[in-house]
């Protein structure tokens, strides 16, 4: 059977507003990391609906009475960086119930859509503990498929564990050239361990983080506000160390599920507490439905904070 194009898949599932927001996001983000190195100042032209309002230039705006936007010539293409963790972890089950690999895959495929139409480059930094895979930029239709397929076949449950540091650290070494970095990893990284190279990383780049949510194996609510009885109790759940089937007298327990929900939303305050102070943008995405929203909207929250 033909391998399916990564790339094509993206376009299917990417309606054409959210595709022109993110595209007039990303030119933002282009912006402030390239700001004085290849994008001056052209002209203004008048606003159309899909563009990003924050280009808009108010002051002109007012003058003519209309909203006019700011447009800018791009003298040189702006390389975009995939910092993959491809350890065991991300082999494992999603919020979704989808493997986590298949959230993983279509993020990096959607980063690298957005990139190939913009005309930029995608390079690629994938590891863990006993691998690491570094691809250079590159924007090319078949290069770009060669890579999205490259950090497929690192995802397995039967990888060595993960090593997000040593993704960081050849990320912040491998790429002199200011970049947009995107670090896609699970809900429990990046923690204290990784505040050094991310510090690093972040003064040289611009860093954003997708954390891909696990799927918890005690159960989850039937319905969100329905009663507190009702749980699903899960079946067998793929995990780093195999298959995960818990015993009968554990499923479904309302105590035992509430208790695993309250240790994940202090693990996850904690990363978010990290991130913050490194003034890092980032998302939690549970599934492949969730990935275009919550990258546009990290997109968004990115270019906020840099104004």
């Amino acid at each position: 059977m033909a391998d399916v194009s990564r790339l094509a898949q993206v376009r299917a599932r990417l309606e054409l507003p959210l595709a022109r927001r993110a595209s007039g996001l990303l030119e933002g983000r282009h912006r402030s990391v390239l700001k004085g190195h290849g994008q001056d100042f052209d002209d203004l032209h008048l606003y159309a609906p899909g563009e990003d309002v924050g280009d808009i230039d108010w002051k002109s705006s007012a003058r003519a009475g209309i909203p006019v936007v700011r447009r800018f010539v791009r003298e040189s293409n702006v390389n975009l960086v995939l910092v993959v963790d491809t350890g065991r972890n991300m082999g494992a089950t999603a919020a979704s119930g989808e493997p986590k690999a298949d959230a993983v895959s279509f993020c990096c495929a959607l980063v690298a859509y957005l990139a190939r139409d913009r005309g930029d480059r995608v390079a690629l930094v994938a590891a863990d503990a006993g691998r690491i895979v570094q691809l250079p930029p590159r924007a090319s239709t078949q290069d770009l498929e060669l890579m999205l397929r490259t950090v497929e076949k690192q995802l397995s449950v039967d990888a060595p564990a993960s090593d997000l540091n040593r993704a960081l650290d050849r990320a912040l070494n491998a790429f002199q050239r200011r970049s947009i970095m995107v670090v896609v990893t699970d809900e429990a990284r990046p923690g204290p361990e990784h505040e050094r190279l991310l510090r690093r990383l972040r003064v040289r780049h611009e860093v954003m983080v997708v954390a891909v949510a696990d799927l918890s194996p005690v159960g989850v609510p039937l319905a969100v506000g329905g009663p507190a009885t009702e749980h699903r109790s899960l079946g067998p759940v793929a995990d780093v160390d195999g298959t995960l089937d818990l015993p009968p007298f554990l499923r479904g327990r309302v105590d035992v599920a509430e208790g695993a929900a309250q240790a994940v939303r202090a693990r996850r305050e904690s990363v978010v507490a990290l991130l913050r102070t490194l003034q890092v943008e980032a998302v939690s995405v549970t599934g492949t439905d969730d990935v275009v929203p919550r990258f546009v909207e990290l997109l968004g929250r990115a270019k906020r904070a840099r104004r």
